[in-house]
């Protein structure tokens, strides 16, 4: 199958998925409500598909091509697939609502705007490692962000006294708190060792660019470190929690994707 023709099965299958997740979130008590199991079924399937896409056009002999473009599929790749195993177990389906969309539109992306930036196959393995960590630290706390964001809603409902439809159907709130809170720690874990991996290549931060990229990661390390320390000893939780958490989800976008985009879409050549 071409490119094009992987791209568009995987983005139709997202955005079915996210349809029916949808249909679920916000069904009235009348009409036809999809299984649970068919919105994560198709979801899986677009995963397959979306992973299919990133063999063809990541890996190659040249070594990993990891341009803008290419960088944001995989890590929404990462995201779905974390996000779909774990649904499994929890309920965290809820979640590709705003997930699966926009993992389509990271594959319409890619597809239409296809670029060339090499890792070279003879990279030293902890550089590679250093990447591995670093994807699944943004994918889990691209996560807890949405998690948030859902926690926000969920929290702005029950103050008002509209539990009905939508919020309804998330799981409790102490449920979605815990949810949050593992997947931040997690996440926390995870990008302490990317960092830590990270600063071994760190010679001259202004001669290789990576100035902005160090300084916004280490800021988003101390939030979500912060964040952690404040619900250990203060109990941390509702509206503090949200803040901490987008704040040091915006910082490690703005690190990583922030970074690449002004190197390699408003600087280059």
């Amino acid at each position: 199958m071409s490119h094009p023709l992987l791209s568009v099965a995987a983005s139709l299958c997202y955005l079915a998925a996210a349809a029916f997740i949808g249909l679920r979130l916000f069904r009235s008590t009348q009409g036809w409500i999809p299984p649970r199991f068919l919105a994560l079924g198709i979801g899986f399937a677009g995963s397959i598909l979306h992973g299919w896409l990133l063999w063809d056009t990541i890996f190659s002999h040249a070594g990993l091509n990891l341009g803008f473009y290419n960088a944001l599929a995989l890590t929404s790749w990462t995201v779905i697939a974390l996000m779909l195993v774990s649904s499994l177990t929890k309920p965290v389906d809820n979640l590709g609502l705003i997930l699966l969309p926009a993992a389509a539109l990271t594959l319409i992306l890619s597809a239409l705007f296809a670029e060339v930036s090499f890792m070279h196959p003879t990279a030293p393995w902890p550089l590679k490692i250093h990447v591995l960590l670093s994807m699944l630290a943004y994918s889990l706390l691209t996560l807890a962000a949405v998690q948030a964001i859902l926690l926000a809603v969920q929290d702005r409902h029950l103050h008002q006294r509209h539990p009905g439809g939508f919020v309804r159907t998330l799981p409790p709130l102490q449920t979605m708190e815990s949810l949050l809170f593992e997947m931040i720690g997690a996440g926390f874990v995870l990008l302490t060792l990317a960092l830590l991996s990270g600063f071994a290549f760190l010679e001259d931060m202004f001669a290789q660019h990576l100035v902005h990229k160090t300084v916004l990661s280490v800021l988003a390390w101390l939030m979500f470190g912060g964040l952690l320390i404040g619900r250990f000893l203060r109990g941390w939780r509702g509206r503090t929690a949200i803040i901490w958490t987008l704040g040091g989800f915006v910082l490690l976008i703005l690190a990583y994707f922030g970074s690449k985009a002004v190197l390699e879409l408003m600087l280059a050549p």
